[in-house]
């Protein structure tokens, strides 16, 4: 719960009070802008929350433990040396042209999944997706850890693209 709070805070203050022109800026033409980065966190929010609710769908496998740590989880979703490509149903394409916009969607997406957090008795340890993916290492409990840290690896980002030279004062 904290690191969820945490990470809804983090992106909230690295959004507020842009200018378009900073929401827009991109480093480089093969990187993301701020608001690209911001909507790919909006959308992944989604996307991750729905593959816990099917992986809950699952038979539960009591027995079966995580092929990784939690520690190991959280620093490998924070790691900005290796780049990831982002699944097509999280690619921004510009649905929220401002800040403010972003900033609501993205809000009551994590009230969503904070709620669900807050009240759930599910036995997330025992569920896996049995998708076949290397996603299914991480039990349902670690994808909801993953949420707070995909949210701050992209922090992160926006951060880089802040302190480019070129960023807009």
């Amino acid at each position: 719960m904290s690191h969820l709070h945490a990470t809804r805070k983090l992106l909230l203050d690295a959004i507020a009070g842009l200018s378009p022109a900073q929401w827009k800026f991109k480093p480089a033409p093969d990187r993301w802008s701020i608001a690209e980065c911001a909507e790919h966190v909006a959308l992944s929010e989604d996307f991750m929350f729905e593959r816990v609710q099917r992986m809950l769908k699952m038979p539960a496998t009591p027995g079966k433990k995580s092929e990784i740590s939690d520690d190991e989880l959280m620093k490998g979703s924070v790691d900005r040396s290796q780049k990831a490509k982002a699944a097509g149903a999280t690619q921004p394409t510009g649905r929220w042209g401002t800040p403010t916009k972003l900033a609501e969607y993205f809000k009551a997406r994590r009230e969503r999944t904070l709620d669900y957090v807050r009240t759930t008795q599910d036995a997330l340890r025992s569920h896996f997706s049995g998708s076949g993916t290397p996603a299914d290492a991480f039990d349902a409990y670690q994808w909801l850890l993953q949420i707070a840290g995909h949210t701050e690896r992209h922090v992160l980002q926006i951060n880089e693209v802040k302190a480019d030279p070129g960023y807009p004062k």
